[in-house]
């Protein structure tokens, strides 16, 4: 037998060997897995989107299988249907959570918030928050290039060229808040879903004194107090020179928005107001002429 030979016999030893300890540290070692982890797995949406708070639905799957108690998790793209079913099957309690949509928080439009100077790099979001204020006088509004839309991974939101700010489509919005994390501005953020899609909600996060605030955008919040004196349900609360609006105590009134005297308060999906017009008032009628005699005057 050549070197061949014996540098043959000796990889084919080697490799015996080895798939031998292999084996006995697999089995010596081996972790028995659930296997409802797989069927928890494939009930859910299989998004990977990470709002849960998981990396993935794997990671989710698991939790949900070994914790005695879930009512800490949630899928948002899956929704009450989908932990109700996964609460059926596992035979645990899911705790019940109201439908929730991102609502931009900005009306700085080109219109409101006029452009003070242009900046000229990277189109990110990111990139001109960690630089400067932005193109606006406004430091805390959208800076207008679409990390949020990029993030967004079910097509739920998009710039609109006309007003340089991104839409949420609520019908393929999940929830999920990438692009919560996504906005350096932190001018996105998740409410309450209404029925029908109906909301209100300030739609401002300037923290600047009134005049200051009105100075760089017309639709700014000026921190008047008129909203939250007219709430009946104490939803609305003034902080720092802005209104919020407490989605979970707002009851759709919009006494609000009648109240805000620069529009910063908006209301979305809801049916065109009644216009209530004023009786007219009924001209006065003209007094009655005095009759004329027409019997000739007697003489003296």
């Amino acid at each position: 037998m050549g070197v061949l030979g014996y540098t043959i016999l000796t990889l084919a030893v080697l490799g015996i060997v080895a798939a031998a300890v292999l084996y006995f540290v697999a089995s010596k070692f081996r972790v028995e897995e659930d296997p409802r982890i797989d069927d928890v797995e494939k009930m859910l949406p299989g998004a990977n989107c990470g709002g849960c708070g998981f990396a993935g639905c794997r990671g989710m799957a698991d939790a949900l299988v070994k914790r005695d108690d879930i009512s800490a998790l949630y899928c948002p793209v899956g929704g009450a249907e989908c932990m109700k079913g996964i609460s059926e099957y596992l035979g645990k309690v899911a705790a019940e959570r109201q439908p929730m949509v991102a609502v931009v928080r900005c009306n700085g439009t080109c219109e409101n918030r006029p452009k003070t100077n242009t900046f000229d790099g990277a189109k990110s979001c990111a990139v001109i928050a960690a630089l400067y204020a932005g193109e606006t006088g406004c430091s805390f509004g959208c800076l207008g290039c679409g990390d949020c839309v990029a993030a967004c991974e079910f097509g739920a939101l998009s710039m609109n060229p006309e007003t340089g700010l991104p839409e949420v489509d609520i019908d393929k919005c999940t929830a999920c808040g990438k692009c919560v994390s996504a906005c350096p501005k932190g001018i996105i953020e998740l409410r309450k879903k209404w029925p029908k899609g109906r909301m209100v909600y300030v739609s401002c996060m300037n923290k600047d004194k009134g005049a200051v605030a009105r100075k760089s955008c017309t639709a700014a919040c000026i921190g008047c107090m008129k909203c939250q004196k007219v709430c009946e349900f104490g939803a609305i609360e003034v902080a720092n020179n802005l209104a919020f609006i407490d989605s979970n105590k707002c009851k759709l009134c919009r006494k609000c928005v009648e109240q805000c005297p620069t529009g910063a308060i908006v209301e979305k999906n809801f049916p065109p107001r009644k216009v209530v017009t004023a009786p007219k008032e009924e001209a006065p009628k003209a007094a009655p002429k005095a009759e004329v005699s027409a019997e000739p005057k007697q003489e003296a």
